[in-house]
């Protein structure tokens, strides 16, 4: 009998310690470096606002034909689902064709997919040689626009961002794995 409570308590308390303390598996920790954009509602945007909160990022654009319009939609839907689960996750979208991509064709666009705005902000208002480095250095992803052609090529990940600005993950934005995403996310909004 002994033995018995013992073995209960051991398992009790490792229970308890596996609870305590999760984090992200295998992390990126690509740290973010400082921008300032402009957001839907024409206001400037940038990292420094979004200090404190975990967020999700994309590279979009509004004239595309391919790519965004299953990622817009995943990741609508995926705002639904967090909003489900009561995380306070935002979402940040960048566009990969800021020289027509103005605030309101962005605020457009979102609204016609039924993204809640209040805690989505897509961002344009730098040039597209600006867009392509800082994707590339921050996100380790293309946000391209070739000169001569009216489709950009970016990736085409989703990307969880910490409360300090580090991107802790990549999922497949076409294809994203919303339950890992969630759970993730839980673990980020959590922590201190």
């Amino acid at each position: 009998m002994r033995k018995n409570v013992w073995l209960f308590s051991l398992l009790l308390f490792t229970l308890l310690l596996s609870g305590c303390g999760q984090s992200i598996k295998d992390p990126l920790n690509w740290e973010l470096q400082d921008f300032t954009f402009t957001n839907q509602e024409n206001e400037k945007m940038g990292l420094a606002d979004l200090k404190g909160e975990v967020w999700l990022a994309d590279f979009v654009f509004t004239n595309c034909t391919t790519v965004c319009l299953p990622m817009m939609a995943n990741m609508t839907d995926l705002q639904e689902q967090l909003k489900k689960e009561g995380l306070d996750v935002k979402i940040v979208s960048f566009t990969a064709d800021p020289a027509y991509d103005s605030p309101e064709v962005l605020k457009s666009y979102a609204e016609n997919y039924g993204a809640d705005l209040s805690t989505w902000s897509l961002l344009t208002g730098y040039s597209p040689e600006t867009i392509d480095k800082f994707a590339m250095e921050n996100f380790k992803t293309i946000a391209r626009k070739p000169a001569d052609q009216d489709q950009a090529m970016h990736g085409t990940s989703f990307f969880l961002v910490d409360k300090n600005g580090v991107v802790m993950k990549d999922y497949d934005g076409l294809k994203p794995p919303v339950d890992d995403i969630i759970a993730d996310a839980k673990i980020l909004v959590s922590e201190e």
